[in-house]
């Protein structure tokens, strides 16, 4: 004798109290949440679940920077345990319904980002839990964007010392750094600057977008920023150590379209790296670069940074 599924049922947590029903599973993420929501980063209005009976068989969940709007869609999970298309089916659900709640109607889908093993692909297993999750969100009309390294430098890794080829000093103002913001936009290799290039923005513009929309949210000290320069004063790059609300990162990192080529990358990364292991307790350094920005992850595996995890960005066009 069969018996029928137990109706789905889709709703939002009702508060902080029903975290443990939402972690019936999992995610790197986990340990975030309870953090997230005390200050504000997290709703339980945005962490929604799927569920048939007691049994929670998808979740989908939003991130902010200051809790005013939903920014990032960084957690969706699927029952694995069960089978296809049933899987696939309650989540479609869920995220559909969950995004006509959260999502304000008329603005744009906050893009889905994604930590996954640095091998993912190697194991047959672990590369259908990653598909599965793509697959639904291709259903939703989503499309990948990138395929990032997760990078990280751990304390008693040696950093070089000043080589002595670039001299550093600190960003002055905003005009500083997007005058050199600017023509490094225009040959990036970053997916993200490219897709802002795609949509019509300038140079100029999608250097002031990625200024006030990320550089700006930072509370780490701006003297922290360095601008490095040849010895007569001419600018080859830039870097931003900052801290976001969970690690220390090397935020952005540029070289200008010019001094491409030469070996200045290194001496860059190396100063932003020096600046954030000089700081009390610092333990690790966080970075991120796109799979397909080789010379800028061989940099990063030169200075020691070790790919730990990949992620991935989905958008809706």
């Amino acid at each position: 004798m069969t018996h029928a599924p137990q109706e789905l049922t889709i709703r939002p947590l009702v508060g902080p109290q029903e975290l443990g029903l939402f972690r019936q599973l999992s995610y790197t993420l986990d340990h975030e949440f309870a953090g997230d929501l005390e200050s504000g980063r997290r709703r339980p209005e945005w962490m929604w679940v799927a569920m048939r009976g007691e049994h929670v068989v998808a979740r989908v969940a939003w991130w902010s920077k200051d809790g005013a709007a939903p920014l990032l869609l960084d957690v969706f999970d699927l029952d694995d345990a069960l089978p296809e298309p049933g899987r696939g089916e309650a989540g479609l659900k869920l995220l559909e319904a969950a995004t006509a709640a959260v999502v304000p109607a008329g603005a744009p889908r906050p893009e889905y980002g994604r930590f996954v093993p640095a091998d993912w692909r190697e194991d047959p297993a672990v590369r259908e839990v990653v598909e599965a999750r793509i697959r639904v969100m291709e259903r939703s009309g989503a499309r990948m964007l990138v395929e990032r390294l997760r990078l990280e430098w751990r304390r008693g890794t040696p950093v070089p010392a000043d080589s002595g080829r670039l001299r550093f000093r600190r960003v002055e103002s905003r005009e500083d750094l997007l005058a050199l913001m600017t023509p490094v936009m225009e040959g990036t290799l970053d997916a993200h600057g490219q897709a802002d290039l795609a949509s019509g923005l300038s140079a100029r513009e999608a250097a002031e977008k990625q200024y006030d929309e990320e550089l700006v949210s930072y509370r780490t000290p701006r003297a922290w920023w360095r601008i490095a320069e040849l010895p007569d004063g001419e600018p080859v790059g830039f870097v931003i150590p900052a801290r976001n609300d969970y690690n220390p990162i090397i935020a952005y990192i540029g070289v200008l379209p010019a001094r491409r080529g030469h070996g200045h990358i290194d001496d860059i990364l190396a100063e932003g790296t020096r600046v954030l292991a000089a700081q009390e307790g610092v333990e690790r350094i966080r970075a991120a670069t796109d799979l397909g920005n080789v010379p800028m992850a061989r940099s990063f595996a030169r200075l020691g940074y070790v790919n730990f995890e990949r992620s991935f960005d989905m958008v809706w066009d």
